[in-house]
């Protein structure tokens, strides 16, 4: 099966390249729009103040709930598409690229704590409209998304934290890593960023050369605020707000983690169900720090389980 989708994706991108001449970013577009397609996504953009801020959208609405996805550190909306594909068919999804990452404006001054970037998720949630949605987030997007349901406890159904950031009870190897001025998250020559996709993901999806090279281009020019986010987020103290803010979570919150997490430790994962009253923890063998990512059936069934009684349409 897995051969197979990789010969067809090959097959798709060969045939793109053949009918259009497309350039390497050509055909990067075109490969992410397929993806986004399969996914019953489509891109977006709104302006909210300062900010140009891009997303994913249904391509056609549905009468079921919303769904807002908030990403990780250095990552953007297109890490979603694989468990949106799983869920477009009853749920209305808006996956947003935060400011500083993806398409969206990434000033250096704005502010990227996680109190802050949590202020800049409501405001794009006002501009876009949205009241009340279950929300989801992974690592860094974790944290903004537990803060979110603490701070607008009448916006958020239900809430999914996949390997979140926000509590360090365990440290592992890229602690080390980065106190010794090697951060594998922030790519800054050639080759950091497979090596990075390597340190994340247990279970890698298939990434033919010419797209890995393009998102390793990308990744390369956002190293400026890449590193400015970073120092904003692992603040000084900030841990202790986070867990007394947390605690005042009122809706269910299911947090879930691959437990070869080489980022954040799977173990904190207890520390987080301790945290949040009434949480609930899943541990996923074999998965590293994106479940959406390299799962996406399996998350997208523990999320749809435990939103169920919550849903205006269950699926």
């Amino acid at each position: 099966m897995l051969k197979t989708s990789r010969f067809t994706v090959v097959l798709l991108l060969v045939s793109i390249f053949l009918v259009s001449a497309c350039s390497r970013h050509g055909l990067y577009e075109a490969a992410m729009d397929w993806e986004r397609s399969m996914a019953g996504l489509e891109a977006d953009s709104i302006t909210v103040g300062e900010l140009d801020i891009a997303y994913l959208r249904n391509s056609e609405a549905n009468d079921g709930d919303t769904i807002v996805l908030i990403h990780g550190f250095g990552a953007n909306k297109d890490n979603w598409t694989r468990i949106a594909r799983e869920l477009t068919d009853d749920f209305n999804i808006y996956a947003i690229d935060l400011p500083g990452h993806g398409q969206s404006s990434k000033p250096l001054d704005l502010g990227y704590t996680l109190q802050e970037q949590t202020n800049h998720v409501a405001r794009i949630l006002s501009a876009l409209n949205i009241s009340e949605m279950h929300l989801m987030g992974n690592s860094m997007g974790g944290g903004i998304t537990a803060l979110y349901a603490a701070t607008y406890p009448e916006q958020v159904k239900t809430a999914v934290l996949f390997d979140p950031a926000g509590i360090l009870e365990y440290e592992n190897e890229m602690v080390d890593m980065v106190l010794a001025g090697d951060n594998p998250l922030i790519p800054s020559k050639p080759g950091d960023f497979e090596r990075l996709m390597d340190f994340a993901l247990e279970e890698k999806p298939f990434v033919p050369w010419p797209i890995m090279g393009v998102m390793e281009e990308q990744a390369l020019a956002n190293q400026e605020v890449n590193e400015v986010i970073f120092d904003a987020i692992k603040e000084a103290g900030f841990e202790s707000y986070f867990r007394n803010t947390v605690k005042h979570i009122k809706a269910p919150v299911l947090i879930v983690w691959g437990k070869e997490d080489r980022i954040l430790d799977y173990r904190n994962g207890e520390a987080f169900r301790k945290a949040i009253p009434g949480s609930q923890l899943e541990i996923l063998p074999g998965i590293g720090h994106a479940p959406m990512i390299e799962t996406p059936e399996e998350s997208a069934r523990l999320f749809r389980e435990f939103a169920k009684p919550r849903t205006s349409n269950a699926g």
